[in-house]
């Protein structure tokens, strides 16, 4: 895709009041692309029941999904629910996968990536380990942020950084629903043309926290491998989120919203 093309708009299903983008991870790289290859400023949200379960509970949390360049199908669940709704196109774009596109396509085009997020020192680790696996890869800079809330000032001085690098990407690697606000809030103010919250992906990518096996993934059951290798902090999460989505999606089926993309955006 060059840099004049521009892609076909992206659908959505509506999930219990969450739009999620109906699409594969090929037309999730190329909107991202047209994004950076023309300066249009816009963020992704990568998502699953989590998220959606929040976003029922949290009114704003819902806004910040569908107002997103692209609220991307991050677990099975979603995926089923987009078919179901009669976006039979519709893949699972994992966040950790869906990084790894990007990057790939950044590496190619010399677009330059910031890491924002994680643990203390995960950012300089992540981009060790991006850059030994992704050749030609451009890391920008990277910053830890701590687990209280900024000040002002602290604040500004974050935005001034990522701006100063030039980066291209600014990747996101917080809980939800703390990315999701922090990319709906700093949007305005940051020039990168795409802001991306993938989470877990920084801990998965720099080696500190392991992927559930791919049959897993494929059948829905990566939160049982999730809440085996860190029960006390998924726990709460899957018990509350999982039964409930359940229960509300029986009763209030998912939707299509928008015009379904063309033969051309199908697998």
């Amino acid at each position: 895709m060059t840099a004049s093309a521009v892609p076909p708009p992206v659908p959505r299903i509506d999930v219990l009041g969450t739009h999620i983008s109906a699409l594969t991870p090929q037309i999730a790289v190329d909107e991202i692309s047209h994004w950076v290859e023309n300066r249009v400023r816009s963020y992704v949200c990568v998502t699953g029941v989590h998220g959606v379960m929040e976003s029922v509970r949290d009114a704003g949390l819902r806004h910040v999904h569908n107002a997103s360049g692209l609220t991307v199908p991050d677990g099975m669940p979603m995926v089923w629910a987009g078919r179901w709704a009669g976006a039979h196109w519709m893949r699972r774009v994992y966040g950790p996968d869906l990084m790894l596109a990007v990057l790939e396509r950044a590496a190619e085009r010399g677009w330059s990536s910031y890491l924002y997020g994680a643990g203390d020192g995960v950012p300089e680790l992540l981009a060790r380990r991006l850059t030994e696996r992704v050749p030609g890869l451009k890391i920008a800079g990277g910053y830890s942020p701590p687990l209280r809330p900024l000040t002002a000032a602290e604040d500004d001085a974050v935005i001034q950084r990522i701006n100063d690098s030039g980066a291209d990407l600014v990747w996101v690697g917080l809980p939800t629903p703390k990315q999701e606000h922090w990319m709906a809030v700093h949007r305005d103010r940051l020039t990168a043309p795409a802001l991306l919250g993938v989470g877990a992906a920084f801990d998965f990518h720099a080696g500190l926290t392991p992927q559930a096996p791919a049959l897993l993934q494929e059948h829905g059951l990566e939160w049982a491998y999730r809440l085996a290798k860190e029960p006390r902090r998924l726990w709460r999460r899957y018990l509350r989120n999982n039964p409930a989505y359940l229960a509300r999606i029986a009763i209030r089926p998912p939707t299509l919203v928008g015009t379904p993309v063309g033969p051309g955006g199908k697998e």
